[in-house]
């Protein structure tokens, strides 16, 4: 049989053409080896310094993930209600939708450095101290100092932004697992067991109570802007009616009676205000009696409270729970309806009763002034007894925080201790001693914390568990 051109060529070339009708079996490509795998395989000290840079970056790609996912999500939310609101509701010379959109952008950013560079220079501290002096004799104070160096991540937010109110919220978590530990300590335990009353979190959210309503009324520049104006909201009351609500307790003349009066008048309502009146419920609710007026206000209260809480169940059940949302939707969706129905319920109880004990000693008492306001605004806080066992700790952690950040804002003014703007960058001090004491616990004290705070925690820092100096030795 002739050879055909193409295997002539292919001859001539050089080249071996197979003439059989079979193709020629392939032979299987080894991948090559590379001369670190060669140098470095079966060797464990190279395989721990992985795990280390592996926990690091881990640990800072998770907290840039939460922290611009946080932040993210709420100026997503803020961006929203910007756009749904009409052009002419906004204030003159507030910023434009773009100028919004890149701030949104620059503190999301912010955010996401700060948390990310936490997680990152928290496990890598750690892992410095733990590969240099042991995991055993360190692991007393190793978390702690780890949280310490960390702490400073929080001037990644802005050289020139004050952070008071989250350093101080965080502060009160640590104190909380301070508390914790020492209850579970034999030394300490019986100087704490005040601390396990069972309705010590009603009693800090009536604290808390007093002092952020009192506050409100009288010293509203106490608080933080943002959370001055969620109480106006809330609170369901004009600026007009509260400086006239603060000038009758402050035993000072009426600066706005005359306003107050107009007030009512373009809400149809005509009212008579006596400018030597000694309780200022005239004042609060016009001509409706305190009765009247507590229940006409629960139900707008209701219908303010409702879109609060709304995000705060929906979208845990989309994300969080989206598998079960699949399996039994009836069951979830019952359970976040009710939860939106009672944190409602708690959020229009609250703002009701502060109006309704204030009226009440008001009427009893036949006087108005600062200490009647401070009392009667400390069982508003029996409302947090509506909420479920789980958030009410919680809840009265955070009014705590603003009420200790109001309480010593209203004393720096009043000359008692200096200001805070004086002590530059307090917040950072303060933040990062409490996420030395929040580090050392969850290293060491890892049952003061709840189950889903720990799961998010060793998701992000992934602290692996303590290892002896002599395993350690042998794997060096």
């Amino acid at each position: 049989m002739a050879p055909s051109e193409k295997e002539k060529d292919a001859t001539a070339n050089g080249c071996h053409v197979s003439t059989s009708d079979a193709p020629a079996p392939k032979r299987a490509r080894l991948p090559r080896p590379s001369s670190s795998s060669l140098l470095f395989r079966g060797d464990p000290q190279h395989e721990k310094e992985l795990s280390w840079q592996r926990r690091c970056i881990e640990a800072t790609l998770k907290g840039f993930a939460i922290g611009a996912g946080l932040k993210g999500g709420l100026a997503l939310f803020s961006i929203l209600v910007r756009l749904k609101s009409r052009g002419s509701s906004r204030k003159a010379g507030s910023m434009t939708n773009k100028e919004a959109l890149i701030m949104a952008l620059k503190e999301t950013w912010r955010y996401g450095m700060f948390l990310g560079t936490f997680a990152g220079t928290f496990a890598s501290v750690d892992e410095l101290i733990a590969a240099i002096w042991g995991h055993k004799r360190t692991a007393k104070w190793r978390s702690l100092l780890a949280g310490l160096v960390a702490g400073p991540s929080m001037l990644l937010t802005g050289p020139n932004t004050q952070h008071t109110s989250l350093a101080l919220y965080i502060l009160v978590r640590s104190a909380v697992l301070a508390a914790r530990c020492g209850i579970k300590s034999k030394k300490f335990g019986k100087y704490c067991k005040p601390l396990t009353w069972s309705h010590g979190d009603v009693f800090l959210m009536c604290l808390a109570s007093s002092q952020i309503l009192s506050s409100y009324i009288l010293k509203p520049d106490s608080l933080p802007s943002s959370y001055r104006s969620f109480l106006n909201k809330q609170g369901g009351k004009a600026p007009i009616i509260l400086q006239g609500v603060k000038d009758i307790a402050c035993g000072r003349p009426f600066s706005n009676l005359g306003a107050v009066k107009e007030y009512y008048n373009s809400l149809g309502v005509d009212v008579t205000l006596d400018p030597n009146m000694k309780v200022p419920c005239k004042i609060i609710h016009g001509n409706q009696s305190c009765s009247g007026h507590v229940l006409s206000f629960f139900v707008q209260a209701y219908g303010r409270a409702v879109p609060v809480y709304l995000p705060v169940y929906l979208i845990p059940a989309l994300i969080v729970h989206r598998k079960g949302l699949l399996k039994r939707p009836y069951t979830i969706l019952g359970k976040t309806i009710k939860g939106i129905g009672r944190s409602s319920l708690f959020l229009s109880v609250y703002c009701s009763s502060a109006w309704v004990w204030t009226c009440f000693l008001f009427r009893i008492f036949q006087r108005c002034n600062i200490p009647m306001v401070a009392l009667g605004t400390f069982p508003t806080g029996l409302a947090l007894l509506i909420e479920k066992k789980s958030r009410r700790i919680e809840i009265s952690l955070y009014c705590l925080s603003r009420a200790i950040e109001s309480f010593f804002t209203c004393m720096s003014d009043a000359g008692l201790c200096p200001p805070a703007s004086k002590l530059k960058r307090s917040d950072v001090i303060v933040f990062s001693i409490a996420t030395a004491v929040i580090m050392h616990c969850y290293a060491q004290e890892r049952d003061v914390f709840r189950s889903k705070y720990l799961n998010v925690l060793d998701w992000v820092f992934g602290i692996p568990p303590p290892a002896s100096d002599e395993e350690h030795e042998k794997q060096s």
